[in-house]
């Protein structure tokens, strides 16, 4: 599994050096394939080939994340060092990270990554990268631990995240009450924005912030969530 994981860490990597590998490896095995099944037709997959590879810079890393985090170890890890590119990536510089891995038998590994290359679980269309200095989650294959997929809803400053997303629509709901106290709807979405964050963010939210919620929640005529 080490080195799949070595693999999966190359393509993630380096997917501009890796996108001839794609069709040179679809070419391979179409020709075993036409030698063992006497048909040149399985040339043609050489196509898919040159699709696969021409897509790889784009989510060569969310592959590697998946695959890290069906095979892969909990660890946890720093970054250490974060330094400014001269590359951009959506008018926005690309950064390059140094990090250290302790892995669950206490060894400490180091890594790098940068803004194009990281391996962020779950995918999603944000760049999420912990901030330099503090812990966080990751998993890894034992026998290549540099390759790490970064645990976002695992992590801190990922929970941290989720919980101020989660609060917009809240204080945009009570923002339109305040604004229209009358209003029979805008008192239900309020209503219905405190339960369902309360729900979701029962056991991880700050108590004070928490202990808010419910009292506005009880004002407005229901008991306070648990």
């Amino acid at each position: 599994m080490g080195a799949v994981s070595a693999a999966f860490y190359f393509l993630s990597q380096h997917p501009f050096l890796a996108l001839p590998l794609y069709p040179l490896a679809a070419l391979a095995i179409g020709g075993l394939l036409a030698r063992i099944t006497g048909w040149s037709g399985w040339f043609c997959l050489g196509i898919p080939g040159l699709v696969l590879g021409a897509m790889s810079p784009f989510f060569g890393s969310a592959v590697n994340a998946i695959f890290l985090n069906a095979a892969g170890t909990t660890g946890s890890a720093v970054i250490v060092h974060s330094e400014e590119t001269s590359s951009t990536l959506n008018d926005s510089a690309i950064w390059y990270y140094e990090a250290v891995v302790r892995t669950a038998d206490g060894r400490d590994v180091e890594t790098s990554f940068d803004t194009m290359s990281a391996s962020i679980y779950p995918w999603r269309n944000q760049i999420l990268i912990p901030p330099e200095g503090e812990r966080f989650m990751v998993k890894y294959v034992p026998g290549f631990p540099r390759n790490i997929a970064i645990m976002v809803d695992q992590s801190p400053y990922g929970r941290k995240r989720r919980i101020a997303e989660d609060r917009e629509p809240v204080e945009t709901a009570a923002a339109k009450l305040a604004a229209a106290p009358d209003n029979a709807r805008f008192r239900d979405t309020y209503r219905d924005a405190l339960t369902v964050f309360i729900a979701a963010h029962g056991k991880d939210a700050d108590p004070t912030l928490l202990a808010e919620y419910r009292a506005k929640l009880a004002a407005l005529g229901n008991a306070p969530a648990r």
